[in-house]
């Protein structure tokens, strides 16, 4: 292989790199505050799509990193940088150090990073190196968890300076609730039975039911409570304040095998749905598919059968164990290396993009008969915190402008995901070392991947591009910030204090806000207000900008670096349309 031809593989690697891959950058580390080297090791092999390559590691307390060079001398200026968050394990590779392999200088002694994002990053070890001193340092800080260590995102913050723009300020729920006109409504009203957090501990300390709900008193509530798993009752999620039409969230109500009906659930419902003088009856959202429900129903838990003014819909959107084998099926035909051959084979075989249009389907559903029926909806899975924040969001995104603004968009997450208690903790494993629990799954991720596909369809409606996503789920795995860390609003605020003692993602995407604003974004009086994204299999693409991103061989067209030489053209031509639009509207006031 010529040397040009090598030098043309490393400059192309470089191009398609992103976070956690081989970038451009000076060789000297910029540590982070907090942030100490662990240990070095000389004379490693990173075995990669385009051979193998000499150089050597540097684990910090925050990443493995990986400098290409001639054994430590004169480092090319690209590495590999992969935040120890991203780790979900570390598997060593061949026998002990003295072994024939070893000796010969082959690749079969080492080991391999496997990623929480299925990226798999392989390192050969040459005789003398100290395996088992750079395994054991990976395991301490990759999982502090499990090693009684504390979580990066702690120790960055206790030495970092305070940043002008503070992340944990953007979200107000009663700022939020003001917003959707909570305070002035005769219909719906703020309650803080939860405000201690001993109502539901996976609920907010605040929340919106309807007032005829709210005067029956405290016990009426607690009663409701005892009817849903995890006390997760019926609660406000929007509202269209001309129409009256809401969303609103919960989780599985307690039937059991008996079929056990509760009269102030009942009552609740009904309660929701006149609080809409358009409703008819209430629409109930079941994600799960109908199987998945009788079979919650005969472990105690169950679904709305024969309630009055309520029909029942089931969306045949997969539990979390789906989601994980399917996603993990459909990144093997991208990462390491694309199956030319059965790519459309195994994509098909993942289902992957089946359960994106299911999801995106459902929150079309809810939008339709929100925007066009002014019908109430009503939305849960088995204990509302996944699909259920999956189809709320998706629906609200496209039902109202603010949630596509990059603060409204801060706001949603904050609310449906985080203070209504996804369960990151789990679902990412935080500093746990227990990589095969099957609690672990990449429903955030898929509520990104839908998004995407929203944004793709309408590119001019956000405020922000796909980079905000990207950079979003870098740091959902990375524990650098605390917004992500925990199961819920009360382990995360309460017990933890993590908006006093970690900093916030927010804090770093407000202070560098161009970074992801999309300049085709326009606002004005005749942008339509509601989008309706087409959930048809036809239209509906693997994200290759995010799964594919650690293969060098696919690079897309809309790749930052395709896109950014274009970015000067786009900007421009925003600017030109703008002045367009204002002289469009300046011209209509005159003539009216």
């Amino acid at each position: 292989m010529s040397k040009n031809f090598k030098k043309f593989q490393k400059n192309r690697y470089s191009a398609a790199a992103s976070t956690s891959i081989l970038q451009q950058e000076p060789i000297d580390l910029k540590l982070l505050t907090a942030e100490s080297v662990i240990w070095t090791e000389k004379n490693v092999a990173y075995i990669g799509p385009f051979g193998k390559f000499q150089g050597k590691i540097v684990i910090t307390r925050y990443r493995l990193v990986f400098l290409v060079g001639d054994g430590g001398k004169s480092y090319e200026q690209w590495k590999l940088d992969i935040p120890l968050g991203q780790i979900s394990r570390i598997e060593k590779v061949g026998g002990r150090s003295t072994s024939a392999a070893m000796m010969r200088g082959d690749d079969n002694y080492g080991f391999i990073v496997f990623c929480k994002d299925y990226r798999v990053y392989k390192f050969a070890l040459v005789p003398g190196s100290n395996r088992k001193n750079i395994c054991d340092s990976l395991n301490r800080y990759s999982f502090p968890i499990s090693h009684n260590f504390p979580m990066f995102a702690f120790v960055h913050a206790a030495e970092s300076p305070r940043l002008l723009k503070d992340g944990w300020k953007v979200y107000s729920a009663e700022r939020e609730y003001e917003r959707l006109g909570i305070p002035k409504s005769r219909l719906w009203e703020i309650v803080d039975i939860n405000k201690d957090y001993k109502f539901s501990e996976t609920y907010p300390r605040i929340f919106v039911i309807p007032k005829a709900s709210s005067e029956k008193g405290k016990p009426f509530i607690k009663k409701l409570g005892e009817f849903r798993s995890k006390e997760r009752i019926p609660v406000l999620s929007w509202i269209d304040q001309t129409t009256l039409a809401s969303i609103t969230r919960c989780s599985q109500p307690m039937t059991g095998i008996a079929g056990k009906r509760s009269a102030d659930d009942e009552t609740h419902l009904t309660n929701i749905m006149n609080a809409n003088a358009n409703c008819r009856e209430l629409l109930i959202l079941d994600a799960r598919p109908a199987v998945n429900a009788k079979l919650n129903k005969a472990k105690g838990g169950g679904y709305e059968e024969n309630y009055l003014n309520a029909s029942l819909t089931f969306l045949n959107i997969h539990n979390i164990h789906v989601v994980r084998d399917s996603l993990k099926r459909m990144t093997n035909a991208l990462i390491p290396r694309v199956d030319e051959k059965n790519y459309y084979k195994i994509l098909d075989e993942s289902k992957w993009l089946n359960h994106v249009q299911s999801i995106l389907e459902g929150a079309v559903k809810a939008v339709f008969n929100v925007d066009t029926e002014k019908q109430s909806v009503l939305i849960h899975c088995s204990d509302g915190w996944d699909r259920t924040a999956q189809l709320t969001s998706l629906a609200m995104i496209q039902l109202d402008p603010f949630y596509r603004t990059i603060d409204g968009f801060i706001v949603l997450i904050e609310k449906e995901w985080c203070s209504f208690g996804h369960k990151f903790g789990e679902r990412i494993g935080h500093g746990d070392d227990a990589h095969s629990d099957g609690e672990r799954s990449p429903v955030f991720v898929q509520f990104c991947d839908c998004l995407w596909q929203i944004i793709r369809q309408f590119p001019w409606a956000f405020e922000f591009t796909q980079d905000l996503l990207i950079h979003m789920l870098d740091e959902l795995f990375s524990c650098r910030y605390g917004t992500f860390l925990f199961n819920s609003e009360k382990i995360r605020l309460h017990d933890n204090k993590c908006a006093e003692t970690t900093i916030s993602l927010w804090s770093y995407v407000l202070e560098n806000r161009k970074k992801f604003t999309n300049p085709m974004y326009r606002v004005s009086k005749k942008t339509k207000k509601v989008l309706y994204a087409n959930p048809s299999f036809c239209v509906l693409q693997v994200w290759t900008d995010y799964y594919a991103r650690s293969n060098p061989h696919v690079i897309t067209p809309n790749h930052e670096d395709i896109q950014q030489p274009a970015a000067q053209f786009v900007n421009e031509k925003k600017q030109l349309m703008d002045e367009i639009m204002a002289l469009d509207e300046a011209a209509q006031t005159m003539d009216s």
